[in-house]
Protein backbone atom coordinates (compact mmCIF):
# COMPACT_ATOMS: atom_id res chain seq x y z
CA UNK A 1 0.00 0.00 0.00
CA UNK A 2 1.33 3.41 -0.95
CA UNK A 3 -0.93 5.28 1.48
CA UNK A 4 -2.76 4.50 4.69
CA UNK A 5 -6.15 3.00 3.85
CA UNK A 6 -9.13 2.65 6.15
CA UNK A 7 -11.64 0.21 4.72
CA UNK A 8 -15.12 0.24 6.26
CA UNK A 9 -17.46 -2.69 5.66
CA UNK A 10 -21.03 -1.57 6.18
CA UNK A 11 -22.88 1.37 4.67
CA UNK A 12 -25.16 2.11 7.61
CA UNK A 13 -24.92 4.99 10.06
CA UNK A 14 -21.94 3.68 12.02
CA UNK A 15 -19.85 3.03 8.91
CA UNK A 16 -20.78 6.41 7.45
CA UNK A 17 -19.86 8.10 10.73
CA UNK A 18 -16.36 6.63 10.70
CA UNK A 19 -15.72 7.88 7.16
CA UNK A 20 -17.16 11.34 7.74
CA UNK A 21 -15.36 11.84 11.05
CA UNK A 22 -12.03 10.71 9.63
CA UNK A 23 -12.21 13.52 7.11
CA UNK A 24 -13.35 15.99 9.78
CA UNK A 25 -10.21 15.04 11.71
CA UNK A 26 -8.04 15.58 8.62
CA UNK A 27 -7.14 11.93 8.06
CA UNK A 28 -4.95 12.13 4.94
CA UNK A 29 -5.23 8.57 3.64
CA UNK A 30 -7.63 6.61 1.51
CA UNK A 31 -11.14 5.84 2.82
CA UNK A 32 -13.23 3.09 1.27
CA UNK A 33 -16.85 2.63 2.42
CA UNK A 34 -18.50 -0.61 1.26
CA UNK A 35 -22.26 -1.18 1.58
CA UNK A 36 -24.25 -4.22 0.52
CA UNK A 37 -27.44 -2.24 -0.12
CA UNK A 38 -27.80 -0.45 -3.47
CA UNK A 39 -28.41 2.86 -1.70
CA UNK A 40 -26.01 5.44 -0.30
CA UNK A 41 -26.08 5.65 3.53
CA UNK A 42 -29.51 6.77 4.75
CA UNK A 43 -31.48 7.55 7.91
CA UNK A 44 -33.34 4.50 9.25
CA UNK A 45 -35.60 6.01 11.96
CA UNK A 46 -38.06 7.64 9.49
CA UNK A 47 -38.65 4.29 7.77
CA UNK A 48 -41.15 3.25 10.44
CA UNK A 49 -42.76 6.67 10.74
CA UNK A 50 -42.71 9.60 8.28
CA UNK A 51 -41.46 7.64 5.27
CA UNK A 52 -43.93 4.82 5.86
CA UNK A 53 -46.80 7.33 5.94
CA UNK A 54 -45.55 9.07 2.76
CA UNK A 55 -44.77 12.22 4.74
CA UNK A 56 -41.13 12.01 3.61
CA UNK A 57 -39.75 11.06 0.21
CA UNK A 58 -36.72 8.86 -0.36
CA UNK A 59 -34.42 11.75 -1.26
CA UNK A 60 -34.74 13.21 2.22
CA UNK A 61 -33.54 9.96 3.79
CA UNK A 62 -29.97 10.32 2.49
CA UNK A 63 -27.45 11.08 5.21
CA UNK A 64 -25.54 13.24 2.73
CA UNK A 65 -25.82 14.07 -0.98
CA UNK A 66 -23.56 12.31 -3.50
CA UNK A 67 -21.27 15.34 -3.69
CA UNK A 68 -20.36 14.89 -0.02
CA UNK A 69 -18.47 11.67 -0.75
CA UNK A 70 -16.80 13.00 -3.90
CA UNK A 71 -15.71 16.25 -2.26
CA UNK A 72 -14.14 14.39 0.66
CA UNK A 73 -12.58 11.65 -1.45
CA UNK A 74 -14.56 8.90 0.24
CA UNK A 75 -14.83 5.93 -2.11
CA UNK A 76 -18.42 4.77 -1.72
CA UNK A 77 -19.06 1.28 -3.09
CA UNK A 78 -22.74 0.37 -2.93
CA UNK A 79 -24.35 -2.96 -3.73
CA UNK A 80 -21.16 -4.81 -2.82
CA UNK A 81 -20.69 -7.46 -0.18
CA UNK A 82 -17.48 -8.43 1.57
CA UNK A 83 -17.01 -12.20 1.44
CA UNK A 84 -13.60 -12.85 2.98
CA UNK A 85 -10.90 -11.18 5.07
CA UNK A 86 -7.21 -12.01 4.70
CA UNK A 87 -5.83 -10.81 8.03
CA UNK A 88 -2.25 -11.76 7.21
CA UNK A 89 -2.06 -9.59 4.10
CA UNK A 90 -4.71 -7.09 5.22
CA UNK A 91 -7.05 -7.57 2.30
CA UNK A 92 -10.82 -7.82 1.91
CA UNK A 93 -12.42 -9.72 -0.98
CA UNK A 94 -15.76 -8.50 -2.33
CA UNK A 95 -18.45 -10.46 -4.14
CA UNK A 96 -17.53 -8.86 -7.47
CA UNK A 97 -14.06 -10.50 -7.25
CA UNK A 98 -12.35 -7.21 -6.41
CA UNK A 99 -9.90 -6.96 -3.50
CA UNK A 100 -9.32 -3.95 -1.23
CA UNK A 101 -6.28 -3.55 0.95
CA UNK A 102 -6.41 -1.89 4.34
CA UNK A 103 -4.22 -0.54 7.06
CA UNK A 104 -7.19 -0.58 9.38
CA UNK A 105 -10.47 -2.41 8.81
CA UNK A 106 -13.75 -1.38 10.43
CA UNK A 107 -16.55 -3.94 10.56
CA UNK A 108 -19.81 -2.00 10.69
CA UNK A 109 -21.80 -4.86 9.20
CA UNK A 110 -24.95 -4.35 11.27
CA UNK A 111 -27.65 -6.94 11.71
CA UNK A 112 -30.39 -8.82 9.89
CA UNK A 113 -34.03 -9.55 10.65
CA UNK A 114 -34.63 -12.48 12.96
CA UNK A 115 -36.82 -14.88 10.95
CA UNK A 116 -40.04 -16.32 12.31
CA UNK A 117 -39.77 -20.13 12.01
CA UNK A 118 -43.43 -20.97 11.44
CA UNK A 119 -45.37 -22.30 8.45
CA UNK A 120 -46.61 -19.54 6.16
CA UNK A 121 -43.85 -17.04 6.91
CA UNK A 122 -43.05 -16.87 3.20
CA UNK A 123 -46.58 -15.93 2.08
CA UNK A 124 -47.22 -12.79 0.09
CA UNK A 125 -48.21 -10.06 2.53
CA UNK A 126 -45.68 -10.99 5.22
CA UNK A 127 -43.17 -8.17 5.68
CA UNK A 128 -40.20 -6.97 7.70
CA UNK A 129 -39.24 -3.38 8.42
CA UNK A 130 -35.51 -2.73 8.70
CA UNK A 131 -34.15 -1.62 5.32
CA UNK A 132 -35.24 1.05 2.85
CA UNK A 133 -36.36 -1.55 0.33
CA UNK A 134 -38.47 -3.30 2.97
CA UNK A 135 -40.01 0.01 4.03
CA UNK A 136 -40.76 0.97 0.41
CA UNK A 137 -42.56 -2.32 -0.20
CA UNK A 138 -44.44 -2.03 3.08
CA UNK A 139 -45.50 1.54 2.29
CA UNK A 140 -47.22 0.30 -0.85
CA UNK A 141 -48.99 -2.47 1.06
CA UNK A 142 -50.09 -0.12 3.82
CA UNK A 143 -52.02 1.95 1.31
CA UNK A 144 -54.46 -0.90 0.63
CA UNK A 145 -54.35 -2.86 3.90
CA UNK A 146 -57.41 -3.19 6.12
CA UNK A 147 -56.18 -5.43 8.93
CA UNK A 148 -52.55 -5.71 10.03
CA UNK A 149 -50.93 -8.03 12.53
CA UNK A 150 -47.62 -7.12 14.15
CA UNK A 151 -45.70 -10.08 15.53
CA UNK A 152 -43.46 -8.73 18.27
CA UNK A 153 -44.08 -5.69 20.49
CA UNK A 154 -40.61 -4.17 20.24
CA UNK A 155 -39.70 -0.63 19.22
CA UNK A 156 -40.08 -1.19 15.47
CA UNK A 157 -43.28 -3.18 15.81
CA UNK A 158 -44.94 -0.50 17.93
CA UNK A 159 -43.69 2.33 15.74
CA UNK A 160 -45.27 0.55 12.78
CA UNK A 161 -48.46 -0.05 14.78
CA UNK A 162 -48.74 3.67 15.55
CA UNK A 163 -48.20 4.58 11.90
CA UNK A 164 -50.68 1.99 10.68
CA UNK A 165 -53.37 3.24 13.05
CA UNK A 166 -52.75 6.77 11.79
CA UNK A 167 -53.32 5.42 8.29
CA UNK A 168 -56.64 3.95 9.40
CA UNK A 169 -55.58 0.30 9.46
CA UNK A 170 -56.87 -2.06 12.15
CA UNK A 171 -53.86 -3.39 14.11
CA UNK A 172 -53.35 -6.39 16.38
CA UNK A 173 -50.00 -6.86 18.15
CA UNK A 174 -49.00 -10.37 19.24
CA UNK A 175 -46.28 -10.65 21.88
CA UNK A 176 -44.86 -13.65 23.72
CA UNK A 177 -44.08 -11.58 26.84
CA UNK A 178 -46.60 -10.06 29.23
CA UNK A 179 -46.01 -6.47 28.09
CA UNK A 180 -44.57 -4.43 25.22
CA UNK A 181 -40.82 -3.85 24.90
CA UNK A 182 -40.21 -6.27 27.76
CA UNK A 183 -36.48 -6.65 27.08
CA UNK A 184 -35.88 -2.92 26.92
CA UNK A 185 -38.31 -1.30 29.37
CA UNK A 186 -39.36 -1.58 32.98
CA UNK A 187 -42.88 -2.83 33.61
CA UNK A 188 -43.76 0.59 35.03
CA UNK A 189 -42.90 2.36 31.79
CA UNK A 190 -44.36 -0.33 29.54
CA UNK A 191 -47.71 0.24 31.25
CA UNK A 192 -48.05 3.67 29.62
CA UNK A 193 -47.40 2.31 26.16
CA UNK A 194 -49.91 -0.50 26.54
CA UNK A 195 -52.55 1.96 27.68
CA UNK A 196 -51.89 4.68 25.10
CA UNK A 197 -51.63 2.32 22.11
CA UNK A 198 -54.84 0.65 23.25
CA UNK A 199 -56.55 4.05 23.36
CA UNK A 200 -55.67 4.57 19.69
CA UNK A 201 -57.29 1.26 18.78
CA UNK A 202 -54.36 -1.17 18.83
CA UNK A 203 -55.36 -4.65 20.05
CA UNK A 204 -52.76 -6.48 22.15
CA UNK A 205 -52.40 -10.24 22.56
CA UNK A 206 -49.81 -10.86 25.29
CA UNK A 207 -48.43 -14.14 26.63
CA UNK A 208 -49.00 -15.95 23.37
CA UNK A 209 -47.27 -16.68 20.11
CA UNK A 210 -48.00 -17.51 16.51
CA UNK A 211 -48.21 -21.18 15.58
CA UNK A 212 -48.68 -20.58 11.86
CA UNK A 213 -49.49 -17.90 9.33
CA UNK A 214 -52.51 -18.77 7.24
CA UNK A 215 -53.04 -18.02 3.59
CA UNK A 216 -55.04 -18.70 0.45
CA UNK A 217 -53.70 -18.67 -3.09
CA UNK A 218 -50.25 -17.77 -1.81
CA UNK A 219 -51.56 -14.66 -0.06
CA UNK A 220 -51.69 -14.15 3.71
CA UNK A 221 -55.11 -14.29 5.39
CA UNK A 222 -54.15 -14.19 9.07
CA UNK A 223 -52.49 -16.13 11.86
CA UNK A 224 -53.29 -18.95 14.24
CA UNK A 225 -51.94 -18.65 17.78
CA UNK A 226 -50.72 -21.57 19.90
CA UNK A 227 -54.09 -21.49 21.70
CA UNK A 228 -55.86 -22.03 18.39
CA UNK A 229 -57.23 -18.50 18.03
CA UNK A 230 -57.58 -17.38 14.41
CA UNK A 231 -56.90 -13.68 13.77
CA UNK A 232 -57.58 -12.35 10.24
CA UNK A 233 -55.19 -9.98 8.45
CA UNK A 234 -54.18 -8.95 4.97
CA UNK A 235 -50.80 -7.60 6.13
CA UNK A 236 -48.34 -9.02 8.64
CA UNK A 237 -45.18 -7.35 9.94
CA UNK A 238 -42.63 -9.50 11.74
CA UNK A 239 -40.64 -7.59 14.34
CA UNK A 240 -39.07 -10.12 16.69
CA UNK A 241 -35.62 -8.58 16.81
CA UNK A 242 -32.43 -8.87 14.82
CA UNK A 243 -29.39 -11.12 14.57
CA UNK A 244 -25.92 -9.53 14.41
CA UNK A 245 -24.04 -10.16 11.19
CA UNK A 246 -21.02 -12.09 12.44
CA UNK A 247 -20.37 -14.46 9.53
CA UNK A 248 -17.59 -12.39 7.94
CA UNK A 249 -15.75 -12.05 11.26
CA UNK A 250 -16.14 -15.74 12.01
CA UNK A 251 -14.62 -16.77 8.70
CA UNK A 252 -11.34 -15.09 9.67
CA UNK A 253 -11.38 -16.53 13.20
CA UNK A 254 -12.36 -13.42 15.13
CA UNK A 255 -14.29 -14.14 18.32
CA UNK A 256 -18.06 -13.89 18.05
CA UNK A 257 -20.53 -14.10 20.94
CA UNK A 258 -23.89 -12.49 20.24
CA UNK A 259 -21.88 -10.10 18.14
CA UNK A 260 -18.27 -9.52 17.16
CA UNK A 261 -16.35 -9.34 20.43
CA UNK A 262 -14.30 -6.18 20.97
CA UNK A 263 -12.50 -4.55 23.90
CA UNK A 264 -13.08 -1.15 25.49
CA UNK A 265 -11.41 0.48 22.49
CA UNK A 266 -13.78 -1.36 20.13
CA UNK A 267 -10.88 -3.43 18.79
CA UNK A 268 -11.13 -7.12 18.03
CA UNK A 269 -8.31 -9.49 18.97
CA UNK A 270 -6.69 -8.30 15.74
CA UNK A 271 -5.37 -4.76 16.42
CA UNK A 272 -5.96 -3.86 12.78
CA UNK A 273 -9.70 -4.59 12.92
CA UNK A 274 -12.45 -2.73 14.79
CA UNK A 275 -16.14 -3.60 15.06
CA UNK A 276 -18.87 -1.08 15.80
CA UNK A 277 -22.63 -0.59 15.87
CA UNK A 278 -25.28 -3.31 15.96
CA UNK A 279 -22.76 -6.08 15.26
CA UNK A 280 -20.31 -5.30 18.10
CA UNK A 281 -20.39 -6.91 21.56
CA UNK A 282 -18.37 -4.73 23.90
CA UNK A 283 -17.68 -4.15 27.60
CA UNK A 284 -19.11 -1.04 29.23
CA UNK A 285 -18.94 0.57 32.63
CA UNK A 286 -22.73 0.93 32.48
CA UNK A 287 -23.38 -2.82 32.76
CA UNK A 288 -21.82 -5.85 34.43
CA UNK A 289 -21.61 -7.81 31.20
CA UNK A 290 -20.66 -7.46 27.57
CA UNK A 291 -23.45 -5.72 25.69
CA UNK A 292 -24.53 -5.24 22.09
CA UNK A 293 -26.50 -2.06 21.57
CA UNK A 294 -28.92 -1.40 18.73
CA UNK A 295 -29.44 2.35 18.57
CA UNK A 296 -28.81 5.35 16.38
CA UNK A 297 -26.82 7.08 19.09
CA UNK A 298 -24.60 4.07 19.74
CA UNK A 299 -23.81 3.82 16.03
CA UNK A 300 -22.94 7.52 15.92
CA UNK A 301 -20.87 7.51 19.11
CA UNK A 302 -18.90 4.41 18.20
CA UNK A 303 -18.25 5.63 14.66
CA UNK A 304 -16.88 8.91 15.93
CA UNK A 305 -14.82 7.19 18.60
CA UNK A 306 -13.14 4.75 16.20
CA UNK A 307 -12.29 7.53 13.76
CA UNK A 308 -10.69 9.45 16.61
CA UNK A 309 -8.70 6.42 17.73
CA UNK A 310 -7.42 5.82 14.20
CA UNK A 311 -5.99 9.34 14.07
CA UNK A 312 -4.33 8.99 17.47
CA UNK A 313 -6.88 9.49 20.24
CA UNK A 314 -6.56 6.21 22.20
CA UNK A 315 -8.84 6.71 25.25
CA UNK A 316 -11.34 3.96 26.06
CA UNK A 317 -14.88 4.22 24.68
CA UNK A 318 -17.12 5.57 27.45
CA UNK A 319 -20.20 7.21 25.91
CA UNK A 320 -23.40 7.01 27.95
CA UNK A 321 -25.82 4.62 26.20
CA UNK A 322 -29.12 6.24 25.30
CA UNK A 323 -32.07 5.34 23.13
CA UNK A 324 -35.31 6.79 21.82
CA UNK A 325 -38.49 5.76 20.07
CA UNK A 326 -41.36 7.88 18.76
CA UNK A 327 -44.69 6.05 18.89
CA UNK A 328 -47.61 8.29 18.01
CA UNK A 329 -47.73 11.06 20.59
CA UNK A 330 -45.35 9.23 22.93
CA UNK A 331 -41.65 10.10 22.85
CA UNK A 332 -39.70 7.47 24.76
CA UNK A 333 -36.12 8.23 25.79
CA UNK A 334 -33.83 6.01 27.87
CA UNK A 335 -30.49 6.93 29.42
CA UNK A 336 -28.24 4.17 30.72
CA UNK A 337 -28.86 0.43 30.79
CA UNK A 338 -31.44 -1.13 33.08
CA UNK A 339 -29.90 -4.62 32.92
CA UNK A 340 -30.25 -6.24 36.34
CA UNK A 341 -32.14 -3.36 37.96
CA UNK A 342 -33.50 -4.18 41.40
CA UNK A 343 -35.62 -1.18 42.31
CA UNK A 344 -37.83 1.22 40.40
CA UNK A 345 -38.98 4.71 41.41
CA UNK A 346 -41.64 6.54 39.39
CA UNK A 347 -42.33 10.24 38.93
CA UNK A 348 -45.50 11.36 37.24
CA UNK A 349 -49.23 10.72 37.44
CA UNK A 350 -50.00 7.10 36.60
CA UNK A 351 -52.88 8.24 34.40
CA UNK A 352 -50.84 10.76 32.38
CA UNK A 353 -48.67 10.30 29.30
CA UNK A 354 -45.71 11.98 31.01
CA UNK A 355 -43.52 9.90 33.30
CA UNK A 356 -39.99 9.36 34.59
CA UNK A 357 -38.89 5.92 35.77
CA UNK A 358 -35.63 5.61 37.71
CA UNK A 359 -33.94 2.19 37.81
CA UNK A 360 -31.51 1.34 40.61
CA UNK A 361 -29.12 -1.55 41.19
CA UNK A 362 -27.37 -1.87 44.55
CA UNK A 363 -28.64 1.57 45.50
CA UNK A 364 -27.01 3.16 42.44
CA UNK A 365 -28.91 4.83 39.62
CA UNK A 366 -28.22 2.85 36.41
CA UNK A 367 -30.96 3.96 34.01
CA UNK A 368 -33.68 6.57 33.59
CA UNK A 369 -36.68 6.11 31.30
CA UNK A 370 -38.74 9.12 30.31
CA UNK A 371 -41.79 9.65 28.16
CA UNK A 372 -42.61 13.15 26.90
CA UNK A 373 -40.03 14.67 29.27
CA UNK A 374 -37.02 15.61 27.10
CA UNK A 375 -35.55 17.95 29.69
CA UNK A 376 -35.46 15.23 32.32
CA UNK A 377 -33.87 12.88 29.79
CA UNK A 378 -31.02 15.29 29.08
CA UNK A 379 -30.45 15.75 32.81
CA UNK A 380 -30.51 11.97 33.35
CA UNK A 381 -27.77 11.45 30.76
CA UNK A 382 -25.57 13.90 32.65
CA UNK A 383 -26.35 12.32 35.99
CA UNK A 384 -25.48 8.83 34.78
CA UNK A 385 -22.46 9.90 32.73
CA UNK A 386 -21.07 12.03 35.53
CA UNK A 387 -21.68 9.45 38.24
CA UNK A 388 -23.77 11.95 40.22
CA UNK A 389 -25.39 10.26 43.21
CA UNK A 390 -29.18 10.21 43.34
CA UNK A 391 -31.03 8.41 46.09
CA UNK A 392 -34.37 6.68 45.54
CA UNK A 393 -35.91 9.24 47.90
CA UNK A 394 -34.64 12.12 45.77
CA UNK A 395 -35.84 10.36 42.64
CA UNK A 396 -39.37 10.12 44.04
CA UNK A 397 -39.51 13.80 45.00
CA UNK A 398 -40.79 16.00 42.16
CA UNK A 399 -39.33 19.01 44.01
CA UNK A 400 -35.80 17.69 43.49
CA UNK A 401 -34.66 19.19 40.19
CA UNK A 402 -32.77 16.75 37.99
CA UNK A 403 -31.48 19.69 35.97
CA UNK A 404 -29.89 21.30 39.03
CA UNK A 405 -28.30 18.02 40.12
CA UNK A 406 -27.00 17.42 36.62
CA UNK A 407 -25.38 20.86 36.52
CA UNK A 408 -22.55 19.41 38.59
CA UNK A 409 -21.92 16.68 36.02
CA UNK A 410 -19.88 16.76 32.85
CA UNK A 411 -21.71 17.55 29.57
CA UNK A 412 -23.81 14.66 28.24
CA UNK A 413 -22.13 12.34 25.79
Amino acid sequence: MTEATVTIIGGGLSGFQVAATLRELAFPGRIVLVGDEPHAPYHRPPLSKAYLLEEMDQGRLDLRPAAFYADRHIELLTGRRAVAIDRTHRKVALDDDSVIEYQHLVLAVGSQNRPLPVPGADLDGVSFLRTLDEAAALRLRLGTAKQAIVIGAGFIGLEFAAAARKAGVDVTVIEVADRPMARALSAEMAQIFTREHTRTGVHFKFNTQVMRITGAGGRVTGVETVEGEMIPADLIVIGIGVIPNVELAATCNLEVRNGIVVDDRLLTADPNISAIGDCAAHPTSYAEQIVRLESVQNATDQGRYVAGRIVGRPAAFSAVPWFWSDQGKLKLQIAGLLIGHERVVVRGDLASDSRVVFCFRGGRLIAVETVNRPGDHLAARRLIGGGIALTPEQAADENVSLKQLAAAAAPAS
